[in-house]
């Protein structure tokens, strides 16, 4: 079974992009037929694997309002095994112009119909917002998974997150789950950080992953150079971390 996990938290700054690029390009390392979907209207998924996002004739935009067949947006990556759609700013305008459309949640998954069982994995990088993509997101996967940095306010806004996922569940995707909490910008050095993994770990038990991704420079310069960081640096912490946890996707 293939299976479709967005990467979802509303809150900004929580290495949500950074995740989706390197679990897709980690599962990809793996030999795993994987397709990263850019729905954040900044595209930074795009242009951290080397997409002129500004360059781009067909995009997820076009998917979502009805205006391109989704297989006509794949893009190849530098990668083996890893594929992309892209985002630019246009996708900001999709939640306008979904708001008066029938079946507005599921427009997402209705285009992936036609391409899911091509790949095994495909990796959702939502938008920091709760909003009509994110909504698309949520109906259209099997798993989410809720990157938490390990700084203050860590918590704020994830029950709000939780509640929408609920939502979702009960009324749009019934099969929906939760595939993992996963603690983000670690430093070992730091009480904070500590006090943070504690609380995370006791509100969410053994839905949190066992691997963390620490706070590492090279995950930081990677996307400036259009790289993943297993093309930029495959000996760097970071790089381990995200192997690591491509390694726990597929285990579970």
């Amino acid at each position: 079974m293939n299976r479709i996990i967005s990467i979802v938290n509303q809150k900004g700054g929580v290495g949500k992009t950074t995740t989706a690029m390197n679990l897709a390009a980690g599962l990809a390392v793996l030999e795993k037929k994987t397709l990263l979907i850019d729905l954040d209207p900044q595209g930074n998924s795009s242009s951290g694997l080397g997409i002129n996002k500004n360059d781009i004739e067909k995009h997820i935009y076009q998917v979502i309002i009805g205006k391109a067949e989704i297989g006509d947006t794949i893009l190849a990556t530098s990668m083996d095994n890893l594929e992309i759609i892209p985002a630019n700013i246009n996708l900001t305008g999709a939640e306008i112009e979904l708001v008066k459309e029938f079946a507005r949640e599921q427009k997402l998954k209705e285009a992936l119909k036609s391409i899911k069982d091509k790949y095994e994995y495909i990796i959702i990088d939502c938008p920091p917002s709760l909003g009509l993509l994110s909504v698309n997101a949520l109906t259209a996967c099997t798993d989410v998974i809720i990157p938490i940095q390990c700084e203050y306010f860590a918590l704020e806004g994830v029950s709000q997150l939780l509640n929408t996922i609920r939502l979702i569940q009960q009324n749009l995707n019934p099969n929906l789950n939760i595939f993992g909490i996963l603690l983000t910008m670690y430093d070992k050095r730091l009480n904070l950080a500590n006090q943070v993994v504690s609380e995370v770990k006791r509100y969410f038990k053994e839905q949190v992953f066992e691997t963390m991704i620490y706070r590492n420079v090279k995950l930081c310069e990677a996307p400036s150079y259009g790289k993943s960081i297993f093309e930029y640096d495959i000996k760097s912490v970071g790089s381990q971390n995200y192997l690591e946890l491509a390694s726990e996707v597929v285990k579970k």
